[in-house]
């Protein structure tokens, strides 16, 4: 908790039973930041303006960026990487969030240069500031990360932070709060239920459940009659929507998803987590985005990071929780990538077999599987 002056007339929010709590005012501050209202990030005293890049507009850049006090614009280490900055390999090395003063004649279309690769690239004044990273920087970083915008934001540092963020009716969080509620593992409810006869069997059931966050809803399909104190033939699916809806052949999750059904069904019964976080969790937009680096001769990995983001941004403790909610302790796991049955081993959720799904390979996607089997450690020989 924080030790700010409350901000718009409540004499003390946090002691009020409306008030809204920590993830709440996350939330809040997500929404903003994805729309593009700035917000006051605060740590130890310190208090900055933060607006997400990708949605800062001309005049709220002119009014933060036109201040007496520097702006700064905040990048990942891998964008840095991307953009061959000078100065972050040595004194922020360590930095997972690289952060540049902007120069005094650096405009907008800089700052879009620097966070997205569809811009046109400035290569003048790339020399990062050598300060470590801090909890406001990766604060930052993670709201934008989390609004699926592109990870780039731009700080201004502020001296009265309650005062400015009640004068610009803004949103106020500590840092800290911001770090621990997005990377905190979040309660999966379970919030509706109905019968679904499928294609591949007739018997089957699509329960709905959505995280105290209150972000998108995660499905957990039956298909047939699994049951449940056995070890249940498990897929944990992330969304696709170009290769399970409009059957891409650039990958093979839209044969993955049809193989898993299939097999569930041939087996009398089994249960598919179809989980929301399209394009490894980045989004759709930037799924596109890191569709298009592709075309230019990227693998899947390289795409990923030149935006910024990690190898694989997903939270499969999303799929074990959901499990436990179902009363579900131990699987039979559909999947080529060890990744997942050591989240489920670390979360408590016994995987008695690995059951390979190698379906799907075209001669569109050939450098992708290789590249998930190089890279990520996909089981697919």
């Amino acid at each position: 908790m924080n030790n700010l002056k409350p901000a718009f007339g409540i004499q003390n929010p946090l002691a009020s039973a409306i008030a809204p709590r920590s993830i709440e005012r996350v939330m809040r501050a997500r929404g903003d930041v994805r729309i593009g209202v700035p917000v006051v990030l605060s740590h130890q005293g310190r208090f900055v303006a933060m607006v997400a890049v990708e949605t800062l507009t001309q005049d709220r850049f002119a009014a933060l960026a036109g201040g007496a006090l520097p702006a700064q614009l905040l990048l990942t280490r891998h964008r840095a990487d991307a953009i061959a900055v000078e100065g972050h390999r040595s004194g922020a090395a360590l930095a997972g969030v690289v952060a540049f003063t902007l120069p005094s004649d650096a405009g907008l279309d800089w700052v879009m240069s620097m966070a997205d690769p569809a811009q046109p690239h400035d290569t003048k004044h790339h020399t990062a500031d050598p300060a470590p990273s801090s909890p406001i920087r990766d604060a930052a970083i993670a709201l934008a990360k989390s609004a699926q915008l592109l990870p780039a934001a731009l700080i201004v540092d502020i001296d009265d932070g309650a005062s400015f963020a009640q004068e610009n009716a803004l949103c106020i969080i500590d840092a800290s709060d911001v770090l621990a509620e997005l990377s905190a593992q979040r309660f999966q409810a379970l919030v509706s239920s109905a019968s679904l006869p499928m294609p591949v069997h007739a018997a089957g059931r699509v329960h709905v459940f959505r995280p105290d966050d209150g972000g998108i809803e995660h499905y957990a399909i039956e298909i047939g009659n699994p049951d449940l104190s056995q070890p249940v033939l498990t897929r944990l699916h992330s969304a696709c929507f170009t290769g399970d809806v409009l059957g891409s052949l650039k990958c093979d999750c839209g044969a993955q998803l049809h193989a898993a059904c299939t097999t569930m069904a041939a087996a009398g019964g089994g249960v598919l987590l179809y989980l929301n976080q399209e394009g490894r969790g980045i989004g759709m937009a930037n799924k596109m985005r890191a569709y298009a680096l592709q075309d230019q001769g990227f693998d899947t990995v390289e795409a990923n990071n030149h935006l910024g983001f990690h190898d694989d941004e997903r939270d499969f403790r999303n799929g074990a929780a959901i499990l436990k909610q179902m009363g579900i302790k131990a699987v039979q796991l559909l999947t080529n990538n060890p990744a997942k049955m050591a989240i489920l081993k670390a979360q408590g959720i016994d995987v008695t077999q690995r059951v390979p799904l190698q379906v799907g390979q075209t001669v569109q996607n050939t450098r992708y599987l290789a590249t998930k089997a190089a890279k990520s450690g996909h089981l697919l020989t």
